[in-house]
């Protein structure tokens, strides 16, 4: 199916609250840089605090692309990139003991693979004309 043939309300309204939520993690990635650094070096990130700056870069311009329509494709490349290398390191479930450690870690790596679902979808229609630009 052609997005154009899609609701371009329904279009405009789901990809603000997709990028817009995925910017705003983003940027909270610089607001408490040391905290997740410590955790992302808890996980054996290399270069944590680096890491946790880049990969917020990757949220906040992968997620303001989707929201604003501009370079949409690279926009979701970003964010694929992300879930891909984020999603298995920071939410290993299958190295877990702690059965509530296990079950939250489970949660939050399917949700990434949600989202990582929705940014291939983006992905896909990204070349087309998107409707409502802002």
């Amino acid at each position: 199916m052609a997005i154009e043939t899609v609701s371009p309300a329904a279009f405009l309204v789901g990809r603000v609250l997709f990028g817009g939520v995925l910017a705003f993690m983003g940027l909270n990635h610089f607001m408490q840089a040391d905290g997740l650094a410590g955790y992302a070096e808890m996980k054996g990130v290399p270069a944590p605090k680096l890491s946790v700056y880049l990969s917020g870069a990757l949220l906040v311009v992968g997620g303001a692309s989707i929201v604003l329509g501009v370079a949409p494709i690279a926009g979701a490349i970003a964010l694929v990139a992300f879930f891909v290398v984020s999603t298995p390191t920071m939410h290993d479930f299958w190295s877990v003991e702690d059965p509530e450690q296990r079950q939250s870690e489970m949660n939050d790596f399917l949700k990434n693979a949600a989202l990582v679902g929705g940014a291939l979808v983006l992905l896909a229609v990204g070349g087309g004309s998107w409707p409502l630009a802002l």
